[in-house]
């Protein structure tokens, strides 16, 4: 029996606790209250994963395939839940405590960074300061707030994972592996494979510093051990979660990320897999824009009207005040648009810069190159010959768009270096004397830029955005209106540019008192902490705050039905498609929410739905609305009248015969041939699909019918009746896996017609058609991950076990 040692245990327990506290006090008294986080991604999650979640409710089945948004597609990153899944969703649940969210996100956010520097062996209390450092950082709170929960619970599991890195190298291989395997698993399973695909450019920067470190030490051979043990334990955590990587592997094949088929010269599309270089880099953050780590509202924060900051609108001319409230955005930076910036805190970044100075060892080595790296890859298209480099050479880099999100990295690195840094100089009081130049260094980059930005804002910084320049250049008449606005925006950010100087310089006199010898430890670290919380705490107040909840009976029914929902839902054809005008058709979730929309929401279409869209639907083609079964069109009244829902006549049904074949030879072809021809009658078909299409066709007998009989989202059911053999065209979209098809229980394979639909040689007489999705590779994927799962667990209670024995011998 492992004993617990209280004494030495009680200050762990402690800290849990003051991080439960702290977490409940920033959404106080919200949460206390019962209200809950109105989240717009979340929102969106909710609209497009409806179909998915009823037929679950209603049958216990779970679907793969949905067909409320895009006309029909996988459902693999709209709700991925394997039998797997399930079992480590009670385990994270364990970790969480049972918290209630949000505040169980903040928790773990700090419980995860404060395992991080437990395992270097960094004391308890200054553990705890970095754990606020580190989750008080103002990007975690602006996606929390945006509702990128499941980014939010990757980035929490990724510094206990790391831990588990450090601890293989420092000889501690059961245990290592042990965190690896498990915080590894739970990271991969919450799903955001973009920030655990960024975060390996610190792994590598690590693994890379550790052989040097061994090397010149002469403990090659300890190296690759510790190398292979954390190697085996992320196939470990990788194996855990196949069922989920490898779907959406073979998925992203597919989609937007996939291989591309068209070719257009004009719009430099190539025939090449992953997303392209602008759609990549479309938010990019600006070269001066990365000051925002030292000063929040070096850019002005977040998208919003600039009216709502009263006391900066004060310095406007009050008659043009309601002029630049009108036209001025809070936000004046390089990116269409932000929820917030990037913030580390000043103090922080002050300790950081010392770190880079006094902190010694591989770790501080691979610190410095991610970070530094991954800011230059969070530039996007203002450095673009690296990021292109990236793109071009590095596997997977063009899968991901939204290239700013790479500075999670860096909110990292600075905080983790800080406290290396806060550490030496408990360590070595005399180390600000010894190394007087540096610290001077360090507060000149930090506290002395801060000062010169307040002092002289306009020698380095220009307070209009590059598109608001342009317009005064041609509209010379605004020209106090933006002469005002300048004004207004230096304001904004001459104040946090004096705030970050008066936080940095308070600091600056802790960390002088305690090398003077004028105050001890203990009242040093809490005063870091003071002086670190008193700053991020309010900027990420700006950001998150009562504002975003709501009573949680909003959440119950986020999209109240309408009079326009409740006369389309009156029709009893169980399967046919909406097209809301309302909205942008294809950033809209809402539509699916309730209907099966043509159009939707979603960062990973498929490929092929996502040329129609740009080559088609985009163009309001009747023919192509008409075979994808759009029955009702939701339009804006005229003139402010209300919406109104208009039924489309030409709305092919769910499946016809067709009279003629059209074959092309490519997929330019096949696109081309939508623009006209007549949908009821003519299918367009690629070559390749010669072999499975093998009736000759011929117009339709009369009474011949093809109809839907019975509907679920993963499975369709159809009775033909037809006099002789005939070709069949279903209103559903294309997949190259995962369906399987009978006729009369016999399995037979479809063909992609129209370029995104399905086609099928039906035989004449009287048959029953099956589509029914349900891929094989779940079944079996699921089995490996089961057995890895059980494999970690095994792990850990031997780590937990060894553990015990080693103390035990030691005393």
């Amino acid at each position: 029996m492992c004993k617990i040692n209280f004494k030495k245990t009680l200050p762990y327990i402690g800290s849990i606790l003051f991080m439960i506290i702290l977490s409940y006090i920033y959404f106080s008294p919200d949460i206390l209250e019962g209200k809950v986080l109105f989240q717009g991604d979340t929102q969106q999650g909710i609209a497009i994963g409806q179909e998915g979640k009823a037929f679950r409710e209603a049958t216990g089945e779970t679907t793969r395939w949905t067909n409320s948004l895009f006309s029909g597609m996988p459902n693999f990153q709209i709700s991925p839940s394997y039998a797997n899944n399930y079992w480590m969703g009670q385990i994270g649940r364990i970790y969480h405590l049972g918290l209630q969210s949000p505040a169980s996100l903040v928790f773990i956010m700090m419980l995860g960074f404060f395992i991080l520097l437990s395992a270097m062996k960094i004391r308890w209390y200054l553990a705890l300061v970095g754990a606020i450092a580190y989750a008080f950082s103002s990007y975690f709170f602006i996606i929390i707030g945006a509702g990128h929960i499941w980014k939010f619970i990757t980035l929490a599991y990724i510094p206990p994972t790391i831990a588990g890195i450090i601890l293989a190298y420092r000889g501690k291989y059961i245990g290592g592996a042990a965190l690896i395997g498990f915080f590894g698993m739970m990271q991969i399973t919450s799903n955001h494979i973009q920030m655990s695909y960024y975060f390996m450019f610190f792994i590598a920067a690590l693994v890379i510093a550790y052989f040097f470190d061994f090397k010149k030490r002469h403990e090659l051979p300890q190296y690759f051990k510790a190398t292979g043990v954390i190697t085996c334990a992320g196939l470990l955590a990788i194996g855990a979660n196949i069922p989920s990587l490898y779907n959406t592997y073979e998925y992203s094949k597919e989609t937007m990320r996939g291989q591309a088929e068209l070719t257009n010269a004009n719009e430099k599309i190539s025939a090449k897999s992953g997303l392209d270089t602008e759609y990549i880099t479309h938010w990019s953050y600006g070269i001066g824009e990365t000051w925002s780590l030292l000063i929040p509202n070096v850019k002005g924060g977040a998208t919003g009207a600039i009216a709502k900051n009263t006391e900066a609108m004060q310095k406007a001319d009050p008659s043009v005040r309601e002029y630049v409230a009108q036209i001025g955005n809070h936000y004046w930076g390089d990116q269409p648009g932000t929820a917030g910036p990037v913030y580390v805190g000043a103090f922080v970044m002050l300790l950081f810069i010392l770190g880079c100075f006094i902190v010694k060892g591989p770790l501080k080595w691979a610190i410095l190159a991610a970070t530094i790296l991954t800011v230059l890859l969070s530039w996007g298209k203002n450095f673009l010959p690296l990021t292109e480099f990236f793109i071009e050479y590095f596997p997977m880099y063009n899968k991901f768009r939204t290239v700013s999100s790479i500075l999670v990295v860096a909110e990292f690195c600075i905080p983790l270096l800080a406290i290396l840094a806060l550490k030496e100089i408990i360590t070595n009081p005399r180390i600000l004397i010894e190394k007087k130049r540096e610290s001077i260094i360090s507060f000149a980059l930090t506290g002395g830029i801060s000062l010169l930005f307040f002092l002289f804002p306009g020698l380095f910084f220009n307070f209009l955005s590059a598109e608001e320049q342009v317009f005064m250049g041609e509209h010379m008449e605004y020209r106090d209106v933006f002469y005002n606005l300048e004004l207004v925006r230096e304001s904004i950010f001459t104040d946090d540019a004096l705030r970050s100087f008066l936080f940095i310089l308070a600091g600056s006199i802790v960390l002088f008192l305690f090398a003077k010898g004028k105050i001890n430890k203990t009242t040093l670290v809490a005063l870091c902490g003071i002086i670190i919380l008193a700053d991020m705490y309010p900027v990420n107040k700006r950001y998150l705050n009562s504002e975003n909840f709501v009573s949680a009976k909003k959440l119950k029914d986020p999209f109240p039905i309408t009079e326009i929902d409740k006369q389309i839902l009156a029709d009893p054809d169980p399967n046919y498609r909406v097209y809301n005008l309302l909205y942008d058709p294809f950033n809209d979730a809402i539509t699916s929410y309730r209907h099966k929309s043509i159009g939707g929401y979603h960062a990973a279409k498929l490929r092929r739905y996502d040329d129609l869209i740009k080559y088609q639907l985009s163009k309001n083609n009747p023919h192509v609305i008409n075979m994808l079964n759009t029955k009702y069109f939701i339009l804006p009244g005229e003139n402010g009248a209300a919406p109104q829902v208009v039924q489309n006549p030409e709305a092919a049904g769910n499946a016809w015969f067709v009279s003629e074949i059209k074959w092309v030879e490519n997929a330019e072809q096949e696109m081309k041939a939508l623009d006209d021809f007549n949908e009821k009658k003519t299918v367009i078909a690629d070559r390749h699909f010669a072999d499975k299409i093998k009736t000759n066709i011929s117009a339709p007998a009369a009474g011949d019918t093809i109809f839907l009989t019975s509907y679920k989202p993963n499975e369709l059911k159809y009775k033909s009746h037809t006099s002789k053999n005939n070709f069949a065209v279903f209103s559903e979209i294309y997949f190259p896996w995962g369906w399987h098809i009978s006729i009369d229980g016999e399995p037979v394979e479809m063909a992609r017609v129209n370029y995104v639909l399905r086609g099928l040689d039906i035989p004449s007489g009287d048959h029953e058609i099956i589509f029914r999705f349900d891929p094989q590779s779940i079944h079996i994927t699921v089995g490996i991950a089961f057995v890895c799962i059980g494999l970690i667990l095994i792990l850990g209670i031997i780590a937990i076990y060894t553990n015990c024995r080693t103390k035990k011998v030691q005393k």
